[in-house]
């Protein structure tokens, strides 16, 4: 099965950049994913007409398969009254060998993200019955810190009762953006993967633009970094640093 992860567009936004977006989903269209995955800030401010701009460039992917997930940046000014009106596509997809869903961790005018008892609770059975597929989680905000972003307290509030259940549950695999900076870790086994933003110029350092590549093949993982309007980057060269991949990796202009 491929995937496309993506996240962070922040349609909108003065650091909005509609050619890398654009660039973006012709390139996602060419791969031609089973299924896509975006892990919120699809809109800057949770503005009507941003989120008419998302769904618009959401809409022209090639992908019948499209889970989308709300950021704090979609909560702002209201914006969570909007959200399942312009995004109503359910948000878990349970597939022959492969269960995806998208735990909501975005609260209104909150930079801080939180899973939620209730929540949890719901997932906990969620993972329980579905023990025998691959389960992909995907969440907006992150669960551990990230390198190279700073001290900023928005992380998930509640994020070790979410590692305690995502670990006890036997999930496979945890999606997440938020911080513009992409990342692969690893907690008790349990694989995290961050996207970078997708068509944002407030990025982390020299990265680009970019969104990841992901194949499951019977229960194996392989995870690759692209660069929108460049080249494909094994995630151990991300993990080096950025000197092992400047090289790569060009300013967006």
């Amino acid at each position: 099965m491929l995937l496309v992860h993506l996240s962070d567009l922040h349609c909108g936004a003065e650091t909005f950049s509609p050619k890398m977006l654009a660039t973006a989903i012709k390139e996602i269209n060419a791969l031609k994913p089973d299924v896509v995955i975006i892990t919120g800030d699809v809109t800057n401010s949770g503005l009507f007409d941003e989120y008419k701009l998302a769904a618009r460039y959401i809409g022209k992917l090639r992908c019948s398969r499209v889970l989308v997930g709300s950021g704090n940046h979609d909560y702002e000014h209201t914006g969570f009254l909007l959200w399942d009106h312009f995004f109503p596509r359910p948000e878990m997809l349970v597939l022959d060998e492969v269960l995806i869903a998208h735990l909501r961790t975005a609260r209104p005018d909150r930079d801080t993200g939180e899973v939620g008892y209730r929540q949890l609770v719901w997932f906990d059975e969620v993972l329980r019955k579905h023990e025998d597929k691959f389960k992909i989680v995907a969440l907006h905000h992150h669960l551990v810190p990230i390198p190279d972003t700073g001290t900023r307290p928005n992380i998930v509030v509640d994020a070790g009762d979410a590692l305690r259940t995502l670990i006890a549950g036997k999930a496979n695999l945890v999606l997440c953006g938020h911080k513009h900076r992409p990342w692969r870790l690893s907690v008790d086994g349990l694989p995290i993967v961050h996207a970078g933003s997708v068509s944002c110029r407030r990025l982390r350092g020299f990265f680009a633009n970019s969104y990841n590549i992901i194949r499951v093949e019977r229960g194996s993982l392989d995870v690759e970094l692209k660069i929108v309007g460049g080249k494909r980057i094994s995630f151990e060269r991300v993990l080096e640093g950025y000197d092992a991949i400047s090289s790569e990796v060009k300013p967006v202009r």
